[in-house]
């Protein structure tokens, strides 16, 4: 009986770790209809600068390796944080956080990173457990 105790206890110290683990954007954290609404924000707001493909023009690019190979094992809330405070240039600080995580699953997705059911939420603290 006491070894039924024991697994069961080991059995929830590997859950409640796995729980606390962080997860990756390749866990699904966005959703294809939040992308969507990022991709619309993305062609009023930042395209002029990070072109239409995220390619980067006067601004840096927003997708792949070039982009996110330095942000490797960092939160997403590194990105959703740089885009609130200093983005657009022209009138940086004047997105709703809500806009920047759209911004984010979009540039997400650019990425190829796979969507999922539920929406990135524009939380800091949700925002700090998801790493790239």
């Amino acid at each position: 009986m006491k070894s039924v105790g024991v697994a069961a206890l080991v059995f929830l110290a590997v859950v409640s770790l796995r729980a606390q683990q962080a997860r990756t954007v390749k866990d699904g954290v966005y959703s294809d209809a939040q992308a969507a609404r990022g991709k619309e924000i993305f062609a009023m707001r930042c395209a002029l600068c990070h072109g239409e493909m995220l390619e980067g023009a006067a601004g840096p690019p927003l997708a792949g390796e070039v982009f996110l190979g330095p942000r490797d094992g960092q939160p997403v809330s590194d990105i959703f944080d740089k885009i609130n405070a200093t983005m657009p240039a022209d009138a940086p600080g004047t997105l709703e956080p809500q806009q920047v995580a759209d911004l984010v699953a979009f540039i997400l997705q650019a990425s190829k990173f796979p969507a999922g059911r539920t929406e990135l939420a524009p939380a800091a603290a949700l925002l700090k457990q998801v790493v790239i």
